[in-house]
């Protein structure tokens, strides 16, 4: 039986503040481990998106896909995204958008509700660590999910999405 919610961290560790997504990852695994609620969520690290990611979407109630951005409003975005077909120039590379898509064309029913918690960075280069910025931005990421985590109703995370959450 598969966790109610799935969360997909990607990002590459070697390329600066491209490693939030597994920072965030490590983080939330710990997190999570400690407050007992590992069954209520699995989490899934990759350095990138790809259509097996659609099969992972398989009995969920929710799923949400971290990942770096660099031009990101600081601290982060978080926004429901729907399935749409992705723009990438091979099937190993996927916008979240297209994973859904993938799940929808493969499974013939809609994906779960899903959201994209976008971390802003400043430094992609490789062999760099994160920046001070982004460490900063992953702090506040970090609360979020927290928050996330504990309540994992869609529509405590729509709130969230709109600003309402207390």
């Amino acid at each position: 039986m598969s966790a109610p919610v799935v969360i997909f961290a990607v990002g590459n560790p070697s390329r600066g503040d491209d490693a939030l997504g597994p920072e965030c990852y490590g983080q939330l695994e710990k997190s999570l481990k400690n407050e007992i609620l590992a069954g209520d969520v699995e989490l899934i690290e990759d350095f990138q998106l790809q259509i097996e990611h659609a099969l992972d979407l398989q009995g969920r109630q929710l799923a949400l896909f971290i990942d770096a951005g660099a031009q990101t409003p600081a601290p982060y975005t978080f926004r429901r995204i729907a399935p749409a077909s992705g723009a990438a120039h091979t099937t190993h590379e996927l916008p979240p958008e297209a994973v859904l898509q993938v799940y929808r064309q493969t499974e013939g029913s809609e994906p779960p509700p899903s959201f994209v918690l976008c971390i802003r960075g400043e430094q992609f280069e490789l062999g760099e660590p994160l920046s001070e910025a982004a460490n900063r931005h992953l702090a506040a990421a970090l609360d979020l999910l927290q928050r996330l985590c504990r309540d994992t109703a869609l529509a405590a995370w729509e709130q969230v999405e709109t600003g309402a959450f207390a």
